[in-house]
C-alpha cells in the first residue's frame, strides 16, 4: 500500500512538473513565463546610438508592441564594436523573453565575416521572431564638396587618391561595403572613419565636415538632404524614391551593382521558449501592419516588411550571411 501511495505521488508531481506543447515536453516554468507573458516591461536592445536608422525604426515600433502586448518597451541603446558590444548583450541575456533584439544586416550578417574574435554567432545564438523593416541606403556628400552629381563626385575623389575621408556606421555595416564597391568600380582611395554608435553620429560627422561622403540608410540622412546641409547624390534603390525624387539611382548614374537594401529584425536569445516566440511573432505581425507606423516608417525612408514564419526569417538570415561573407571577402574590407 506505501509503495503504491509513492508512486502515484510521483505520477502527480511529474504531471505538475511537466505539459505537453505541440508535441514538445515544456517545463512549467516555460509553461508559466507563456501564460501570463509578458507580465513586466520588455527590454529591446539596439545595438546603436540615438539618431541612426536602428533606433528610428525601434522607437516607433515599441510603442505599437506596447500596446499589444501590455506592457512597455523599454529601449537599451548599447552602441560600440560596429554593433557588436549590443549584439553580444542581447545574446548573453536571459532567454525568457523579456529581452529583444533588434539586429540589422551589418551585425548578423556581416560582421561575422569581418571579425576574428567575435564573441556572438548569430546563426547559433539567437531564435529569430521577424524581419520587421527594409530601406534603401543613400550616397551623400557634404556641402562644401564641389561636385553635383556621381560622377563629378567619382572623378574629384580620383584627382585626390587618400585625401578624402568617408564616413561608415561601422566596421561591419552594409554601408561601408557599398562605399567599398564604388571604391573599387571607380578606382578611387580614401580614408575610413567608422563611427561609434551607428549611422547617427556618422551623418552629424559628415553634415560638420569631419568626412566628404558616406552611403547612408535613408532614414539617417533624408532630413539633412531634404534640408539641404548634405547633398544627395544617388541612391542605391531599382528606382527613383518619392522621398526624394530629384535624386537619382546608382543605376542611373551607372552603377548597377549598388542595387543594394538594408534590413532589420527582431530576435531572441536562443533558448527562448518557443510559445514566446510565437507569441512576439504574432504581435509582430499586427504592428508591422499598423497604417500610423507605415506611414511614419515611410516618412523615414523605411518600409514595414515581416517574415511569414520565425523559420522563413532564419532561412534568409542564413542565405544573407552566406551572400555577404562572400562580398566581404571578395571587397578585402577588414574590420578597423
Amino acid at each position: 500500500m506505501e509503495r503504491d501511495r509513492k508512486s502515484l505521488k510521483q505520477s502527480m508531481l511529474a504531471v505538475l512538473l511537466t505539459c505537453t506543447f505541440g508535441g514538445a515536453v515544456l517545463s512549467t516554468g516555460a509553461q508559466a513565463q507563456d501564460g501570463d507573458y509578458p507580465n513586466r516591461p520588455v527590454k529591446m536592445i539596439i545595438p546603436f546610438a540615438p539618431g541612426g536608422a536602428s533606433d528610428f525604426v525601434g522607437r516607433i515600433m515599441a510603442v505599437r508592441m506596447g500596446e499589444l502586448l501590455g506592457q512597455q518597451i523599454v529601449i537599451e541603446n548599447r552602441a560600440g564594436a560596429a554593433g557588436n558590444i549590443g549584439m553580444e548583450a542581447a545574446a548573453k541575456s536571459p532567454p525568457d523573453g523579456y529581452t529583444v533584439y533588434l539586429g540589422n544586416i551589418g551585425t548578423l550578417a556581416i560582421n561575422p565575416a569581418l571579425f576574428n574574435n567575435l564573441g556572438v554567432n548569430p546563426l547559433k545564438d539567437f531564435v529569430p521572431v521577424s524581419v520587421v523593416a527594409d530601406m534603401p541606403s543613400a550616397l551623400v556628400a557634404n556641402v562644401d564638396l564641389p561636385v553635383k552629381n556621381v560622377n563629378e563626385l567619382a572623378a574629384y575623389i580620383k584627382a585626390r587618391p587618400g585625401k578624402l575621408n568617408f564616413a561608415s556606421p561601422g566596421s561591419g555595416s552594409l554601408n561601408r561595403l557599398e562605399m567599398e564597391i564604388f571604391k573599387k568600380e571607380t578606382g578611387t582611395e580614401m580614408v575610413h572613419v567608422p563611427y561609434k554608435g551607428g549611422a547617427g553620429p556618422a551623418a552629424v560627422g559628415l553634415v560638420g565636415a569631419e568626412t566628404q561622403v558616406m552611403f547612408s540608410t535613408l532614414s539617417s540622412v533624408i532630413s539633412f538632404v531634404k534640408a539641404g546641409r548634405l547633398k544627395g547624390m544617388g541612391v542605391t534603390s531599382r528606382e527613383r524614391l518619392p522621398q526624394l525624387p530629384d535624386v537619382p539611382t546608382m543605376v542611373e548614374a551607372g552603377y548597377p551593382d549598388l542595387v543594394t537594401s538594408s534590413w532589420q529584425g527582431i530576435l531572441f536569445p536562443t533558448g527562448t521558449p518557443k510559445p514566446i516566440v510565437a507569441k512576439m511573432h504574432g504581435v509582430m505581425m499586427q504592428t508591422l501592419e499598423t497604417p500610423d507606423l507605415k506611414q511614419k516608417f515611410g516618412n523615414g525612408g523605411a518600409t514595414a516588411v515581416s517574415s511569414r514564419t520565425p523559420e522563413a526569417f532564419a532561412e534568409f538570415l542564413a542565405s544573407e550571411t552566406k551572400r555577404w561573407g562572400k562580398v566581404a571577402k571578395d571587397s578585402g574590407a577588414k574590420a578597423d
